[in-house]
């Protein structure tokens, strides 16, 4: 499985502009960033496909669906280890079924640069410490940092559960929530100013593929986004250290006189790794929720309270009865 040209050389044009996404400068400039890996690869060859296979092609068991979610733009390989990854090899062999096919008629920007490349060329374009010899290259979508597309994204099927990242500044951090929120079913991540940039090599590796599974959006005024899902039946819920409600007691099926609920549509705060949220954003919440610390750690890092809290409105969602939650009402358009 080889291309007709080899990329052999590491100091060319094209590996400089690949290499400079790890920059923000270089991501704002091209409206690209990297992935790099097996898991990140793979799902950006199954979104590419979800959008752009026929449809009478047998359908990817778990493929996302393609709007609002990065696009492949290129892809560079060393063909050793892409048989090391039998699903890849087989996605990107459907891949080039489709971009191949006479009859099929694909938009310009929809053909990917597809390259075999030296494990050299594949080090000098990463930036991950050791390559593993898969470097994807993708569009940052169209919108990421506008509120109407936010806004947009949030009424055109009503969300129920989204993680809202207020500036969490280390990018391992971000990532890992990113990965929670997919992980628990949450439809968006917003990102308020002051977070670590969601598209930076460290982000994408932290969240493991998650960039090409719910939109992700960044540098949004968390508290006019407040403002916005709160009278459209979306409950907001800050995590805080120090809060008279917990987590467990949120959970427990005894819910008179609350005004929250853990199974409602519900926008997550999540505050800075060393200051927490702040007294406004506390106040922007319906409720701040604590999270018991029954040993002798002081806290509990950002990342691990983001996925617990995000779980267990996921858990209370998943097995409310569907006549039987109070839930806040449909959203409105």
């Amino acid at each position: 499985m080889t291309d007709e040209y080899l990329m052999d050389n590491p100091r060319s044009e094209r590996v400089k502009r690949v290499a400079a996404l790890a920059t923000r400068g270089g991501r704002k400039k091209q409206r690209l960033f990297l992935a790099e890996g097996p898991q990140p690869v793979r799902e950006a060859l199954k979104v590419w496909l979800a959008r752009y296979e026929p449809d009478d092609a047998v359908a990817l068991p778990g493929a996302p669906e393609a709007p609002r979610l990065p696009q492949l733009d290129a892809l560079f390989f060393d063909a050793a280890a892409v048989q090391r990854f039998p699903d890849v090899e087989a996605l990107l062999d459907r891949m080039r079924g489709v971009l191949f096919d006479p009859t099929i008629d694909l938009p310009r920007d929809a053909r990917p640069f597809l390259r075999e490349a030296t494990p050299e060329v594949l080090a000098a374009m990463g930036d991950a410490e050791t390559s593993q010899g898969l470097v994807a290259v993708s569009r940052i979508p169209d919108g990421d940092a506008d509120f109407r597309s936010l806004e947009s994204a949030t009424v055109a099927s009503p969300v129920s559960l989204i993680a809202g990242v207020v500036r969490v500044q280390d990018p391992g951090n971000v990532g890992t929530i990113i990965r929670a929120a997919d992980a628990a079913g949450a439809e968006l991540v917003v990102l308020a100013a002051g977070s670590a940039d969601p598209w930076s090599p460290k982000v994408v590796r932290a969240a493991a593929g998650s960039h090409f599974h719910l939109p992700i959006f960044t540098g949004i005024d968390i508290a006019e986004y407040a403002r916005f899902v709160q009278p459209n039946g979306v409950q907001v819920l800050a995590a805080a250290g120090q809060a008279d409600l917990t987590l467990h007691e949120l959970s427990s099926p005894s819910t008179a006189g609350r005004r929250v609920s853990a199974a409602g549509r519900t926008l997550w705060l999540f505050g800075n790794e060393a200051q927490g949220l702040s007294a406004h954003e506390l106040a922007l919440a319906d409720a701040a929720v604590s999270i018991p610390i029954y040993g002798r750690a002081e806290s509990l890092n950002v990342s691990t309270a983001a996925t617990l809290c995000l779980y267990a409105t996921a858990t209370a969602q998943d097995l409310a009865p569907v006549s039987g939650v109070e839930a806040p009402g449909e959203l409105r358009q």
